[in-house]
């Protein structure tokens, strides 16, 4: 075949026709984002995060100061996401270099690169909540110095009422905190939470870096929780949780019950915001945990709610016994439980209510008013958050002196059984 001659002129403008070609491609944009694999401060986009906002986008009003900050908090928390699911060098083959470095999901990595990836495509929720908590700091001001022990791995993420800390486990193996021999915690603290997406965003990459499972609530009134893990892991839970300036002064070492499991107790780990930390289907802001004077429904000024203590309350329970059989009790011992736990066991001469759950409780009380009419009411319950609740929601409809021992798990064991059946 013979090949026509083509001119110098045609040429040129071949040439200046493919240029802007060329250059159309390169302003459009790629059909997939890319995806970069670089930490640190020259990284244009972490894994995962999401273009610049265009024309129309909800974010399109964002100054360029505040995209900055946005996307500083997204590396950040992605670098503390994968510095969380670091093996410890303990926890490796002996010799050092050998074994995987990071361990998340059930999978091991050993280069950078796989739990990058990993990751990006796996927890991109996980990181956007963690991103919350490192927006609290402003990329301008850069990080606290690591050591100083107030903020995430050593990184100020703090406000007055919620601190971001996650402990050093550095000194730890990868054994001693995925360790089966474990426990499994439940405790609940009422308190008021101004944040509450910030303490579940917490709660979450706290329980992550210590391998725990469970579930935990958090809302406007608080937090509840049971989480299972290694004995490693749990005290170092209690620990940070009791360190934590949200709950100083109200939760105690004594208000975590701990019994024998682990994180293989649990499918997996749940950490979310709800309305109420325990679903009794009554909004907080009407029937409040709080005795105070914004409560919406009027209380009598001689109710009173009163926390005893095992031994205060077995002899509560004791006495009235001894007066119920001589039919001169005006007290009411109220089981706040369901059914099917009732009929597991519960104390002689209580009332328990024929409920399938605790959301049917306000009901249950309000058929049968007539029943806590001028009477005193004893309460109990497995771990002690309906019981503040219930008592909450007695006393807005004017039962008189309201007590309770919080939880049958401290009971029993601090107890005689005798009075059980």
């Amino acid at each position: 075949m013979v090949r026509a001659p083509v001119s110098e002129d045609f040429r040129g403008q071949l040439g200046r026709a493919g240029g802007k070609a060329a250059a159309r491609k390169r302003k459009l944009p790629s059909r997939f984002p890319a995806v970069s694999l670089v930490m640190g401060p020259e990284a244009e986009m972490v894994p995962g995060e999401a273009p610049p906002p265009g024309p129309g986008s909800p974010l399109e009003g964002e100054t360029a100061a505040t995209r900055k900050q946005r996307a500083w908090a997204r590396r950040k928390a992605f670098s503390l996401f994968v510095k969380g699911k670091e093996v410890p060098a303990a926890g490796r083959c002996a010799g050092g270099g050998g074994g995987p470095r990071w361990r998340c999901c059930r999978q091991a990595f050993e280069e950078l690169a796989g739990i990058h990836r990993h990751v990006a495509l796996q927890h991109g929720g996980d990181i956007g909540q963690q991103a919350g908590l490192a927006a609290e700091v402003s990329p301008s001001s850069g990080p606290a110095p690591a050591g100083n022990g107030d903020g995430l791995n050593g990184h100020s993420c703090s406000s007055p009422e919620i601190s971001c800390t996650l402990p050093d486990t550095s000194h730890l193996s990868y054994e001693d905190l995925t360790s089966k021999v474990g426990e499994v915690l439940l405790y609940y603290c009422y308190c008021e939470v101004k944040d509450p997406e910030k303490l579940c965003a917490w709660q979450k990459a706290l329980c992550q870096h210590l391998h725990l499972t469970g579930k935990v609530r958090v809302a406007s009134e608080g937090i509840n929780g049971t989480v299972g893990g290694s004995k490693v892991a749990t005290s170092l839970y209690i620990e940070v949780m009791l360190s934590q300036p949200l709950f100083k002064d109200i939760l105690g070492k004594e208000d975590f019950k701990s019994s024998a499991g682990g994180a293989h107790c649990f499918p997996d780990l749940r950490v979310g915001v709800f309305k109420e930390i325990v679903p009794m289907g009554i909004d907080p802001k009407i029937v409040s945990y709080k005795e105070n004077e914004n409560a919406r429904i009027p209380l009598k000024l001689e109710s009173h709610r009163i926390h005893l203590s095992p031994q205060e309350f077995h002899r509560e329970v004791e006495q009235y016994l001894s007066q119920a059989s001589q039919g001169q009790s005006d007290t009411i011992l109220l089981d706040c439980r369901n059914f099917y736990e009732s009929k597991i066991g519960h104390f002689q001469g209580c009332l328990a209510p024929d409920i399938r759950k605790f959301s049917y409780f306000p009901s249950y009380v309000d058929e049968n008013l007539e029943l806590f009419k001028d009477k005193r009411v004893l309460m109990y319950c497995t771990g002690g958050i309906r019981c503040e609740r219930g008592s909450a929601y007695l006393r807005s409809k004017h039962a008189d002196t309201v007590g309770h021992c919080g939880t049958s798990i401290n009971f029993v064991p601090a107890s005689t059984a005798g009075s059980l059946s």
